[in-house]
Order: structure tokens, then sequence, then C-alpha cells
């Protein structure tokens, strides 16, 4: 019998429960369906200072309170945003859920958005993204999304422009959360020791009369490709290589998760293999696939000194086009358990079962189960893994570089080693 249960509300709002009777916590939160990509462009990074500003006070408590009551229960709030949702949880003891239900249905229905917090945390999110500036390997990624989608939400920083956050006005937020917070974009989820019925009545109680529609037309991400490079005096040069990767909804998304586990995923993949432990080309190498609603990003990060630029590519590409002309059994098995056993070892954590069903809901609009989550990823084969690196080496490809990239072969060149062209 399944520990999920998922009601909604007659807003519209979505309430699911995964019990765990053998814990003593429980986790919950709220997570909208509204990120990043749902912004227009002379509000880029409302989405993230709105997360940061509901912690900032509301009509029942200052943001000193909601920090004290929480940890004055041993409870801990966070949230965070990306392209696609933004997240609100907690984890408390369980008899404190009632307690965490509360600030967080307070922080999303009575912020004030004081404007002295609000010139406070501006100054916070800019000195965040002046930190991410500073982190190549973190910045390199902002890059390589605004190359891959240009002109167009998609490819906009989560945290935000530095000259559009450090002007933005009370009322954005404002407006921002009554266009696009609707109840029927929102999932109530919980995991842990909590029953459903008593998360459904938090829900009915705390968010029952919020309002249920939203005004949002995120449009559609249309992936474009292209070639970023910028020269700084850096010690390392940091390279993203990708392609169009695969939405959630694909027939070969699970096959996308696998082919980038075998090809970058672990200490025993292809790249780590021969990149680093045999060619000692680099420190740091992996893959990556992000999904979205309507397409996705796969990619490789590497990161080497100025010399090896032109060799790396060509092993990049040249692992690329082997692992899917001659992907072998024992690797794909491999990669299978290792997916597994993440998939796996994470039901232990309230809180990684907690997103994983909120995020399900958003996604597909039903809680997924584990065994078909499993029977999908046992049914990947080899023909599955080359239709994968078949559609990967069909670009068009995005590149993007930051340090000393003067040795880095033309856009051309390396298009030609990535789809074999």
């Amino acid at each position: 019998m399944s520990s999920v249960k998922v009601t909604t509300l007659a807003n519209g709002l979505r309430v699911a429960s995964d019990t765990m009777d053998s814990v003593e916590t429980v986790s919950l939160g709220l997570w909208v369906g509204v990120g990043t990509r749902d912004e227009v462009a002379e509000v880029n990074g409302v989405a993230h200072l709105l997360e940061h500003m509901a912690f900032k006070g509301t009509a029942r408590r200052s943001a000193r309170q909601i920090a004290e009551e929480i940890e004055a229960v041993g409870g801990h709030l966070n949230a965070y945003t990306s392209r696609e949702s933004t997240a609100y949880y907690a984890k408390v003891l369980a008899d404190d859920a009632p307690l965490a239900a509360d600030i967080l249905s307070d922080i999303l229905q009575n912020s004030t958005f004081d404007e002295a917090e609000l010139a406070r945390e501006r100054d916070v999110v800019l000195q965040e993204i002046g930190q991410s500036q500073d982190t190549p390997d973190d910045l390199i990624f902002d890059f390589f999304q605004e190359t891959a989608f240009p002109d167009q939400p998609m490819g906009w920083p989560v945290l935000g422009r530095p000259e559009v956050v450090g002007g933005m006005p009370r009322q954005a937020l404002v407006d921002h959360m009554a266009r696009t917070y609707g109840a029927e974009r929102m999932v109530l989820c919980a995991a842990g020791r909590i029953s459903h019925a008593e998360l459904l009545a938090l829900g009915e109680d705390m968010l029952g009369g919020l309002a249920g529609a939203s005004q949002i037309d995120s449009g559609s991400a249309d992936y474009v490709g292209g070639d970023f490079r910028e020269e700084r005096p850096l010690e390392q040069a940091h390279l993203v290589l990708g392609m169009p990767g695969f939405a959630h909804s694909e027939p070969d998304y699970y096959a996308a998760g696998l082919f980038s586990t075998m090809l970058g995923g672990g200490m025993s993949s292809r790249l780590f293999q021969e990149v680093r432990e045999k060619r000692g080309l680099v420190y740091s190498i992996y893959c990556f696939h992000s999904a979205f609603r309507d397409g996705g990003l796969f990619g490789v990060y590497a990161g080497t000194g100025p010399d090896r630029l032109d060799e790396l590519v060509e092993v990049i590409g040249k692992e690329i086009h082997d692992l899917g002309a001659a992907p072998g059994d024992e690797e794909i098995e491999r990669a299978r358990v290792q997916i597994k056993a993440s998939l796996l070892m994470s039901r232990e954590s309230s809180g990684a079962r907690a997103e994983a069903l909120a995020n399900q809901l958003l996604i597909y609009g039903r809680p997924i189960p584990v065994d078909e989550i499993v029977t999908r990823i046992e049914a990947i084969d080899r023909a599955a893994i080359g239709r994968v690196a078949e559609r990967l080496s069909s670009g068009p490809i995005t590149t993007a570089a930051l340090g000393p990239v003067a040795g880095l072969p033309n856009f051309e060149a390396i298009a030609a080693r990535l789809t074999g062209s």
C-alpha cells in the first residue's frame, strides 16, 4: 500500500503527504510552479528576490520572530528558486508540524515587503551576485544557459542582473506574487511522521482561502546554442560544452540520465577515467542533464590549464561518440545501479521525499511510484543509449568558456568534434 496520498482543495491547491512512521521528524513545504522563466525582462530576478523577502516579515511576525520561532523548536526554514519553480520548506519534529505550516502559510499570504527590509535584502542579493561573479565554476553555467537560450527568460540568470535587482521596487514583488502565486500552481507537501488527515486539515485551515488562479504565460524554451568565451586572468580555463537535452516527458528522459552517468557521472565514468586518471588533464570533470517542461540541456563541465584545451575538447568529443557507438553491457548495468541506489538512498530522507513528491506533482500532475521509476531505468538498453547519443550529436552545440581561453579551438572545430561532422 502506497504511503503517498494527494487531495486537491476547492481552490486548486494540492495537498500531498508521504507518511514515514519510522522517523521522528516532518519535512514540509510549499512548492510553487513559478520560476525565472515566468519573469519579464524589466524585473529579472524578482522571483529570487521575492523568495528572500518572504522571510523578512509578515503582518503577524517580524523577520526576527520568524527565525526565533522556528529555531525555538529546533527546526529550520529554507527556500530556493529555480528556472521553473520556487520552494519554501521547513524541517521540524513531528509535534511542531502545525507551527511550521503556520509560518509557511503566513509568509506566503501576509508578507509585508517592508521598504527598509527590501533595501537591505537588495544589497544582500547584490552581494550574492557578486560572490557568484567571483566563482568562475559557478558563473560559467549562467553564461552557458544564456548562450543556449538567448534573449528569453529561460536564459536569464536566476539571481537576476545587478542593474535590475539594485533598483527593484516593492511593487514589482507585490505584482509578481499576485500574478503568479495562485493556489492551482502550488503544492503543500510533507514527508515524515504526519498523517494525510493532519496535513489536509492544516492545508484547509491555513491555505483554503488562497486565491486559485494565476496569470502566467512563460512561453516556450527555444534552444538556439552558440559560442561564448570571455578572457579572464584565472589559473584555469573553465569550459562547458553542451547540446539540447530531453524534457521530463520524453520517452528517453531516463536514458539521457543514464548516458550522463556513464559518460561523466562518477569516478568510474568514461570521462573521469580517460581525462583525469589516464591523461591528467583536469581536476574536475563531470556531465549534467537538466530537464525542463519543454526541453533540456545536456553538457560537460571541465576546468583545465590553458595549454590543454585542444586535447580536452578532442577527448570529450571522442568519448561521446565512442559511448554512443559501443556502450558496454557492464557499464550500462553499473550506471543503472548507481542511479537506482541514489534514488533508493534518497528515500531515507524525509526532505528528499517531500521535494521529489512535490516536483512530480508540478511536472507530471501525479505521484510517480518508485517501482515505476525503477522499471523505466531497468528497461534502458544499448539501443536507448544509441538513440540518446544520436540525438545529442545532432546539435546544435553550445560552448561557454571563461578564463585563459585563447587556446580553445574555434567554434566550428568544436562543433565538428562533438557532432562528428
